[in-house]
């Protein structure tokens, strides 16, 4: 890399830093959009379900299966946009490494890490083999080509909706088969 004007690296660097702190605040808030989504979710399919019954009226056991698809599907499509923003982050990430690393002791030291310190959290934790070294980051399409990333098969989106989706279907045959007695 050629040598670079120190006060365009330092604009760069500052640059890096602002846009990734503005990227960490609108993931955040897709979090608090996701809570939001999950906790209609659940009020509107367990309102269907104890209409049902209080109502006696099976039909309303469909509403409850069917509204928890909906949040389901609204939950997943709210979570693929925040999945949008983490390869720039890690993108941010690689670049502040190469340009502004830091050796120490221990190794090479950047910031930010907040996306790659996620990745590589579990295996520390577990002591497993690591997919890289904590401190190096590795561009996102670099780690996430064994797999891609479906949002409505992650557990923490498809819960609680699909507990309400099996209990609703289940519920609704039941009605249809007579369990509850004619509507």
């Amino acid at each position: 890399m050629p040598d670079q004007d120190p006060s365009s690296m330092e604009q760069l660097h500052d640059d890096l830093h602002t846009e990734y702190g503005k990227l960490v605040d609108i993931v955040s808030g897709f979090d608090q959009r996701l809570l939001t989504i999950k906790g209609w979710g659940v009020t509107v399919s367990l309102a269907g379900l104890g209409l049902g019954f209080q109502q006696g009226h099976y039909g309303l056991f469909l509403v409850a299966a069917v509204s928890g698809a909906a949040f389901w599907l609204l939950e997943a499509y709210a979570k693929m946009h925040q999945i949008h923003y983490y390869p720039r982050m890690r993108d941010i990430e690689v670049t502040a490494y190469e340009l502004f690393r830091v050796d120490t002791a221990s190794g090479a030291a950047s910031s930010p890490l907040i996306d790659w310190g996620w990745e590589t959290a579990g295996q520390r934790i577990r002591k497993q083999k690591a997919k890289g070294t904590p401190n190096e980051p590795v561009r996102y399409a670099e780690m996430r080509e064994e797999r891609s990333v479906q949002p409505w098969t992650m557990a923490h989106v498809m819960f609680p909706h699909v507990v309400s989706i099996v209990v609703g279907t289940i519920l609704f045959i039941l009605g249809l088969g007579g369990a509850f007695g004619q509507i």
